[in-house]
């Protein structure tokens, strides 16, 4: 149901912030799942892997959020069961990444894009 109601991942794109599913299940009934569904979101599979293991969601739901420094990779937000049911929008998963909606409101590294709130927003077609 999570992945159901997420939106078009080209608004999360237009903030350099991508989205996948990490699933227990093999990749093949992940997939056949997300053709039949019409789902955007990319799936991988942690069959013959640690990645579960590592992010310590075991058997659960969980979410995490990584930034990507160079070669380097942090995990910087982790939530699970109860805490995933309030992500959904655009705007609560940006929230939850080390670089915000990127607006003029907040703190932003250097270099990276900064506009004022509501005006980077586009339909997703012209992006």
């Amino acid at each position: 149901m999570f992945t159901d109601q997420i939106g078009e991942l080209a608004h999360l794109h237009a903030r350099d912030t991508t989205m996948v599913n990490v699933s227990l299940s093999r990749y093949a009934d992940l997939a056949a799942l997300r053709e039949r569904m019409g789902w955007q979101v990319p799936f991988y599979s942690t069959v013959g892997n640690d990645f579960a293991t590592d992010c310590r969601t075991g058997d659960g739901f969980g979410l995490s959020v990584f930034l990507r420094d160079g070669d380097r990779v942090f995990r910087t937000y982790f939530t699970s069961n109860r805490g995933v049911e309030a992500v959904g929008s655009v705007w609560s998963i940006l929230d939850r990444t080390p670089l915000g909606r990127q607006e003029t409101w907040e703190d932003t590294p250097a270099g990276r894009p900064q506009t004022a709130p509501y005006q980077w927003w586009r339909l997703h077609d012209e992006y």
